[in-house]
């Protein structure tokens, strides 16, 4: 039987000196494994292999359902290339006749036992089949461990079959037992306070038990940087009261991390990056970061301190400092921002962040110059989820942002700022993969030449229209020198192919603009190069802008990070 669980692979090669006639898909799938297994050299003319080989065939055969085959050996070839040819007649496959499958114990009002017997569990009139047979009592088994009922059994787990009359009956009775529930929760080791800890439970104790929880568990445990190494345990399911006592060790994380990094991209060219991260400054789980990323166009500085309210991972406070120096295109500018920042998890899985932001800007683009100082109360929302990995199969990213600004407090100009992002990656195939991005944004009440460039629209790059250089794409003042804009929207289809492995060859499209009163779209076509690095995906595109004299169409894009 343990055979047929290779049946979902690729079919195993036949055996080099046997030769079959007269089966195909399934069924002869399941007799080359069975003969794959037989040394590579035989005695073919000796009565004693032949049997053995029909004998295989034969019980190859019954654990799909073939219980009256008719085999016939026959030696074909030249003496020195030899082979046994097997010229197989099936006859017709057993069907089920009856089939009870009862769950018994507190499991048989269970909604997940019903939906998987309902599923996965053998049907009257379905093709006799043992590995089937197997699958459900395996999946009935697992599936109680992972709901808490351990002292789960099969009182009856019968297949039996008529071959004369073509008919298999199956009849399984399984009892479940008792559900356990989750005990008390200890922690061992923690410099956070209990109260906080106890906000990460995805449990409480006396619900019924899952271990999905405990993984749930030691993800948030993990997701807070707080620890180093984290290790949950449960008892042993062997008190009469069916309570789980859950232990969780943990050992504090390095209270100051240092990272150091080089990179390149084609936007910004070579990069360094420091970072600085204090994971937990006191026992209430308060934590402290900052970042230094260095190349020739930007220099940023940033800091943020971060601390939770009672429900740790899902509402937390936020205070974030910045200074930016941008030299890039029509652009100079020095950005200096504050934000005080409140974050929630909302149930639908959406995070919502309410800020206050202060923003000092100087700045000089292209003929406009000037200084801006604004207070910008804002609100977005975003959601993001994937499949997990380098380069998952699936992924979703939604974002909306708003921010308003208004001299009633003491900015000095007025006007409502939309930004929103939204992308989705999906699989036809494990080797066929898409991604769509869409990208937009407008500046409403405000002249544009009132606002710093960094609240300004411009396209262009890796992550925009790609077959222009970064940030080229905007509205130009008298002097030919990019102005920015008041309106973005930019779009991206893009299709993969795994070439092998971890490599993928890509091609997409880009198209879009930013403008102000009139769009003009600029198109990019190109070929890429994908590799799903340990450190996220690596991407190296060609791109041709459609919409650029020729002499300057081509461009070449690099860039590392997430693809969304």
């Amino acid at each position: 039987m343990l055979i047929l669980t290779l049946l979902a692979a690729s079919a195993a090669a036949a055996h080099p000196q046997i030769e079959l006639k007269g089966v195909s898909g399934s069924l002869a799938q399941n007799i080359e494994l069975y003969l794959d297994r037989l040394p590579a050299k035989n005695n073919l003319g000796s009565r004693r292999f032949q049997n053995k080989v029909i004998e295989d065939v034969k019980l190859a055969a019954r654990a799909v359902g073939y219980y009256r085959m008719n085999i016939e050996p026959s030696l074909v070839g030249k003496a020195n290339k030899q082979k046994l040819r097997l010229t197989i007649k099936p006859g017709e496959a057993l069907r089920l006749k009856s089939v009870k499958v009862e769950i018994l114990g507190e499991a048989s009002t269970d909604a997940e036992f019903i939906q998987l017997v309902k599923k996965v569990g053998p049907k009257v009139n379905h093709r006799v089949h043992h590995g089937r047979y197997e699958e459900i009592k395996n999946q009935l088994n697992s599936l109680a461990l992972r709901r808490g009922y351990f002292q789960a059994k099969f009182v009856k787990q019968e297949l039996s079959v008529a071959p004369r009359l073509l008919q298999g009956f199956i009849h399984i009775q399984f009892d479940s037992g008792p559900r356990y529930h989750f005990g008390e929760v200890a922690f061992e080791g923690s410099q956070i306070r209990n109260e906080r800890l106890r906000s990460l439970l995805p449990f409480k104790p006396g619900e019924p038990y899952l271990s999905s929880q405990l993984g749930e568990l030691n993800q948030r445990l993990a997701e807070s940087n707080w620890f180093r190494s984290i290790d949950v345990t449960v008892d042993e399911p062997e008190n009469s009261e069916q309570q789980l006592a859950v232990t969780v060790k943990v050992e504090p994380q390095i209270r100051n991390t240092v990272e150091t990094g080089v990179g390149y991209s084609t936007d910004l060219g070579p990069r360094v990056k420091l970072n600085w991260n204090k994971p937990w400054l006191n026992d209430r789980g308060h934590s402290f970061n900052s970042k230094m990323a260095l190349s020739g166009p930007e220099q940023t500085v940033e800091a943020g301190y971060k601390w939770p309210k009672k429900n740790v991972s899902n509402d937390f406070y936020k205070l974030n400092f910045g200074i930016k120096n941008k030299d890039l295109e029509d652009t100079r500018s020095q950005e200096y921002n504050t934000a005080l920042e409140r974050h929630w998890l909302l149930a639908d899985d959406w995070y919502r962040t309410v800020s206050l932001r202060w923003l000092y800007e100087d700045y000089k683009q292209g003929l406009d110059s000037g200084s801006a100082n604004l207070i910008m109360p804002g609100i977005s929302f975003s959601r993001s989820w994937d499949s997990g990995g380098s380069m998952p199969s699936e992924a979703s990213r939604y974002l909306i942002n708003t921010e308003v600004s208004d001299p009633i407090w003491g900015s000095d100009s007025s006007f409502v700022r939309i930004r929103s992002r939204v992308g989705w990656i999906g699989s036809i195939s494990e080797d066929h993969r898409y991604l769509v991005r869409f990208d937009a944004g407008a500046i409403l009440r405000e002249t544009l030449t009132e606002l710093p460039p960094s609240l300004r629209f411009f396209a262009g790059g890796d992550n925009s229209i790609r077959g222009y250089s970064y940030e080229s794409i905007s509205p130009v003042d008298a002097d030919n020198n990019l102005l920015g804009a008041r309106y973005l929207a930019t779009a991206a289809l893009e299709y993969q192919y795994r070439v092998s492995g971890n490599w993928w060859a890509a091609a997409f499209f880009d198209a879009g603009s930013a403008w102000n009163d009139k769009a003009e779209i600029y198109r990019g076509v190109g070929l890429g190069v994908r590799w799903a690095s340990p450190v996220g995906p690596i991407r190296i595109d060609v791109a041709w802008g459609l919409d650029l004299p020729s002499n300057q169409a081509l461009q070449l894009h690099f860039s590392l990070g997430p693809e969304l």
